[in-house]
Order: structure tokens, then C-alpha cells, then sequence
């Protein structure tokens, strides 16, 4: 189970403040930066090695988490989705898991989008995002919130009001892949059904990534009562990498062509 961090509100008010400027500070002691001189060992370096896939300016000095290696959605995907949900409309999103910024940045780059809110309980997680948004040169589109995106909403739920909202939770780690057909509510710390049920507090319009094997079933028992989806896969040369499935006004959209 993912490390759970719960700052304070104090803590929280403050963050939502700041600016990107701050990611110069130095790196983290437990981010490393991996080069063709130093490659990481073990189960990351498979991922390593697609490093430009998953962010196309990692030689420029991306800061990674251990799970982000896991957890980012490529660079490609992240800007098909992006394309898609400001192509209904919306000008702002939530990105409630945003990890080390894979698709906060991609949302941010759009010409239609006016702000995203990034949040992530993992306070090295969310330095990471800000870092690579100043890469990124997006920064001034993006507040950082360190929290849990859950109790947010009990606490804050005003303020996080948007035209969309994308949800990417933890899968699990790559173990994920060994399973025939995923079972979304064996996600930890958050069963899918339950992260889909107080998502719509916050929006109808909601974007929710999940594994390509995912019980579409349960998908189904998501669905508001009379309201349709959109359940996109996204595929790097020819290979499914995940599925998107889109609610509320993200739905029915024409989808662009392939990656």
C-alpha cells in the first residue's frame, strides 16, 4: 500500500501559494538522476531505457520518484488526453493523483487550458512536478496542492471546483500486468468505485485512467444512471497501454487519430 502522508491544513494553505519558481531548490536525496553512466538496476531499467517516452526532455534533468517509473502515463498519451478533454470545452482540471507531473504538464502546455490543480499526498512527488513543470516552462498555469485528494474534498471542497477532473490512481506497481482482467476495486489505498463516486462531487466531466485489462463491468456500475461514456485505448506502436475512460461532457467526443 502506498505511503499515506496527511499534512497539515496549515501546511496546505501555504502550498497552494507558491509558485514554480521554487522548484530550483536541489534535488531530493532519494530522486535520483539516472545517466548512461549511472543507469538504475533491477526492475527500473526496463523502464529507463523508454525514459524519452515517458518524458521526451528527461535527459534535460526530469526528477523521478521509484513508483513514478511505474506510475507516469507516457508523454504521448498524456498529450491524446489532454487534446481530448479540452477539445469539450473545459479550460480548467483537476489532476487529483498528479504524481511527478506527467499529465499535469501535458494539460498545462494546451492553448485552451487556463489552470490545473496538481495534487498529490507525497510531498517529494509533488517537488518533483514542480521541477518538471519549470521544464517544461508551465509553471504559471499550475497550483500544487500536498494533500489527499479525498479529504480535500471534505475539507476544501469549494475550492476545488474545475470543468474537468482526471484521475489516475495508483495501480498497485507493475504486478498489475499479471492479471487477465484487473480488478479495479483491489486498487489500494482508494477501490475505484469509490474514487469514481466522490470524483462526481466535484465534477460530472471526469477522465479516469485505469489499466487496459480492467474489468469493464465495473466500469459500467460507474456510470451515473442515464448518462453514457467513452472508453478510449491508447496504443504506443500498435500496443494498448492503458484505457481512459471519459464521463460527463468528455464523452462522445471525436477521437483523434493514434499515436
Amino acid at each position: 500500500m502506498p505511503q499515506r502522508h496527511k499534512p497539515s491544513e496549515d501546511f496546505l494553505l501555504e502550498d497552494i501559494s507558491r509558485t514554480g519558481s521554487e522548484t530550483n531548490s536541489s534535488r531530493p536525496h532519494d530522486v535520483p538522476f539516472y545517466t548512461e553512466e549511472n543507469p538504475p538496476s533491477g526492475a527500473i531499467l526496463s523502464y529507463w531505457r523508454q525514459r524519452q517516452k515517458l518524458f521526451t526532455r528527461y535527459d534535460e534533468g526530469v526528477w523521478m520518484t521509484h513508483d513514478a517509473w511505474y506510475e507516469v502515463t507516457p508523454e504521448k498519451v498524456a498529450e491524446k488526453i489532454a487534446q481530448h478533454i479540452f477539445e469539450s470545452g473545459a479550460e480548467t482540471v483537476i489532476d487529483a493523483f498528479c504524481g511527478v507531473g506527467g499529465n499535469t504538464i501535458q494539460f498545462a502546455l494546451s492553448a485552451s487550458c487556463k489552470r490545473v490543480i496538481a495534487i498529490d499526498k507525497n510531498p517529494t512527488a509533488i517537488l518533483c512536478a514542480k521541477h518538471n513543470a519549470q521544464i517544461y516552462g508551465v509553471s504559471e498555469k499550475i497550483e500544487f496542492i500536498i494533500g489527499d485528494f479525498f479529504e480535500l474534498i471534505s475539507t476544501r471542497g469549494s475550492e476545488l471546483k474545475s470543468d474537468a477532473v482526471f484521475l489516475s490512481p495508483p495501480w498497485g506497481g507493475p504486478t498489475y500486468r499479471n492479471d487477465e482482467i484487473f480488478d479495479l476495486d483491489t486498487m489500494e489505498p482508494y477501490a475505484g468505485s469509490y474514487i469514481m463516486e466522490q470524483a462526481l462531487n466535484v465534477s460530472r466531466n471526469i477522465a479516469l485512467y485505469i489499466p487496459r485489462t480492467s474489468n469493464l463491468n465495473q466500469v459500467a456500475k460507474m456510470v451515473p444512471k442515464g448518462e453514457r461514456v467513452q472508453a478510449i485505448h491508447y496504443c504506443i506502436q500498435r500496443r494498448s497501454k492503458a484505457l481512459t475512460v471519459y464521463f460527463g461532457n468528455l464523452s462522445n467526443l471525436e477521437v483523434s487519430e493514434g499515436i
